[in-house]
């Protein structure tokens, strides 16, 4: 599968479009995880803990979005995209990722 962040693929001409497709997925870091950022928070620096939930859910939504591209019968997705929020209620948070663009076939030139 080729993926790229262009509209195009070069070397290839799009010959149809398939439509947009996208991986979704919803993390929420473990109490060990919390606990560790809490302490973080209190000295200051770099949340690990976070930055590793975070690499780990923008994998899963991409290979969510590889996945569905492929059952789409997609030879390439262009125009690849990250969007994420986070979200909080009570004690609870964590971060949504969504991983989209579209999907074509392609032919070389």
């Amino acid at each position: 599968m080729v993926v790229t962040t262009t509209e195009g693929v070069d070397g290839y001409k799009i010959t149809k479009y398939i439509g947009i497709v996208r991986g979704v997925t919803v993390r929420q870091p473990t109490i060990g995880q919390s606990f560790k950022a809490g302490l973080k928070g209190i000295v200051g620096g770099k949340i690990s803990p976070y930055i590793s939930m975070c690499e780990t859910a923008r994998q899963a939504a991409y290979d969510a979005l590889i996945e569905r591209a492929g059952q789409a019968g997609a030879q390439a997705i262009v125009g690849l995209r990250y969007d994420s929020s986070a979200f909080s209620s009570g004690d609870d948070m964590g971060t949504e990722v969504v991983c989209y663009g579209t999907a074509v076939l392609i032919d070389p030139k």
